[in-house]
């Protein structure tokens, strides 16, 4: 099986090798992803972050899921000491960085509970695998007909954070500057929720963030820095030429 939608302002592509799973099973992951975008978009007035971000509900009437996501942000805005922040001043509420990733692991979940053992579920570029090996190309970040490395994923996520595509949009919390100190940042973990956050406020750190994200539990990197230095961790999974191609 494999489809395609636009979903949260990017395309989102399930494939899924297993005959067993039926098309029900992606009307589930789509519908569950276009319900988060309803309840957790920035730019939807009527979202549950921007009721929340308004003052129209309080911190303590918020649904489970969005505190979930807020304690997420919190934690990471923390650990980089603010370089990480979904608050920015000037700025609504933007817990985006880290719905994206967490909404992602939470489909391919759904998939696991249906059965499904051998999929990919790509989301704008970051990607949750399982059943692998699966290849995963890295886009370079200045050559958009070229990729810097390849990953191998059998299970697990990578995401990756840059510029290429919507310019100098992560800004560095302590500046409230754009981040530069990084042209791509890809992080590898056994969860999105993980990869795409942790990839983020790396990004948002700046040079310094490869070695911080490198820090992290569960976590490999493959980073160019502005300099066009290429940096990647021991363990960075790359690909074998028998995988599979996601």
């Amino acid at each position: 099986m494999h489809r395609v939608e636009h979903v949260m302002g990017f395309p989102v592509s399930l494939r899924v090798d297993d005959e067993h799973v039926g098309e029900e099973t992606a009307d589930a992951v789509f519908a569950w992803l276009r319900e988060v975008d309803a309840r957790f978009s920035p730019f939807r007035a009527d979202s549950e972050v921007c009721r929340l971000d308004r003052g129209e509900i309080a911190r303590g009437e918020i649904g489970t899921d969005l505190a979930e996501v807020l304690d997420l942000c919190e934690e990471y805005r923390l650990a980089t000491d603010g370089a990480f922040d979904v608050r920015l001043p000037g700025r609504g509420l933007d817990p985006c960085a880290v719905v994206k990733g967490w909404s992602v692991q939470r489909a391919a979940e759904l998939l696991k509970a249906a059965g499904a053992r051998r999929f990919v579920l790509n989301a704008g570029g970051d990607v949750v695998a399982s059943g692998g090996p699966w290849r995963v190309g890295v886009r370079h970040p200045e050559q958009a007909d070229k990729v810097c490395t390849v990953a191998e994923l059998t299970e697990g996520a990578i995401a990756t954070s840059a510029r290429y595509e919507r310019g100098d949009h992560i800004i560095d919390g302590r500046t409230g500057r754009p981040a530069t100190g990084l042209l791509s940042l890809s992080v590898v973990a056994s969860s999105l929720t993980v990869a795409d956050t942790v990839a983020t406020a790396a990004y948002a750190m700046g040079a310094e963030g490869v070695e911080w994200a490198a820090s992290r539990a569960g976590c490999e990197v493959f980073a160019v820095d502005a300099e066009r230095r290429v940096f990647r961790t021991e363990g960075f999974p790359v690909a074998r030429a028998e995988a599979r191609a996601a």
